[in-house]
């Protein structure tokens, strides 16, 4: 099995402007070659000994495999919890004339 040239990186924030802050960061920094942004999203969780939910905005971010961890590792730099979900899926199949933009973009090696 092949590995994913490309990858989706999710995460979510408690504001949209949270959310338009890592996104800002993360592709000037070429570590994302793009930043989708959906919300304000329910989320029912359990933390801190009881049940929880609010809303938050949720994150998707293309990335090449090479930047995949930096991105994660700058995310959680980036965000206001102290814990907050970070996960990531790789894009089993999709254009090569895609893969190639999201390397090139994030200064991943063609």
């Amino acid at each position: 099995m092949a590995t994913a040239r490309v990858w989706a990186v999710t995460s979510t924030t408690p504001t949209e402007h949270d959310a338009r802050a890592i996104a800002r960061a993360v592709v000037g920094e070429r570590l994302a070659a793009g930043a989708e942004i959906s919300g304000p999203a329910v989320s029912v969780f359990w933390h801190l000994g009881e049940l929880g939910e609010g809303q938050e905005w949720r994150m998707t971010f293309r990335t090449a495999a090479a930047t995949r961890d930096r991105l994660a590792g700058r995310i959680r730099e980036l965000h206001p919890w102290d814990s907050p979900e970070v996960t990531a899926t790789p894009v089993e199949w999709c254009l090569d004339t895609y893969a190639e933009w999201v390397e090139r973009t994030t200064g991943a090696p063609e």
